[in-house]
């Protein structure tokens, strides 16, 4: 499949691309003009666009989107509400325009319900926003919602949905795994799944 990855560029994001090479998938980089593509398969083919501002082309010839993109814990309210809710949004919508067949949203653990008092209540908001935005989009899609990210590349010792211990912690890696089996497992379709490093 041709797959946009948002987000390919970020520390998910480049395993992500990585293991979809790995299997046989054709990714597709979602780039800002300033980003570092030198981490980037050579080979990738580079769409530029920035998710503040995208061009309703961005997923024209695609056959799926996977959403792995943040604004990064050292951004404010503002760009939270443009990156990770809005920006998410508006990719939704151009999937739907292109008639993509899947999407794939990385989400977090506590978007399903956001606490209000919790430290990181508003972007837990506005990951719920996005999630729910994909619900009612029409599209075929997969959420899934890791608990605390580590830098590891993970042993695929993977634990999913209730059994997931929302304390507990998830690499990277696994991370990037389980977006590439939520693309291709139908059984993925229209869940939204936490999971864990076992």
């Amino acid at each position: 499949m041709k797959v946009l990855v948002a987000g390919a560029t970020g520390k998910t994001g480049l395993r992500l691309v990585k293991e979809l090479k790995a299997r046989g998938h054709d990714p597709i980089a979602l780039v800002r003009d300033s980003s570092d593509t030198s981490a980037l398969p050579e080979d990738v083919e580079l769409r530029h666009g920035d998710l503040a501002d995208l061009h309703y082309t961005v997923c024209n010839s695609c056959d799926a989107v996977i959403f792995a993109a943040g604004s990064g814990s050292s951004t404010g309210p503002e760009m939270t509400d443009k990156i990770d809710r809005d920006g998410a949004q508006r990719l939704t919508d151009l999937a739907v325009q292109s008639q993509v067949s899947r999407f794939v949203m990385l989400s977090t653990v506590g978007a399903d319900n956001p606490d209000v008092d919790h430290k990181l209540a508003h972007y837990l908001q506005a990951k719920h926003d996005a999630d729910e935005h994909l619900k009612a989009s029409g599209l075929a899609y997969a959420i899934v919602r890791p608990v605390a990210l580590t830098e590891e590349d993970g042993d695929r010792d993977i634990k999913l949905g209730d059994d997931v211990d929302v304390e507990a912690k998830a690499a990277r890696g696994d991370v990037a795994f389980v977006l590439a089996n939520a693309l291709e497992d139908s059984g993925w379709t229209g869940k939204a799944l936490l999971m864990q490093s076992a």
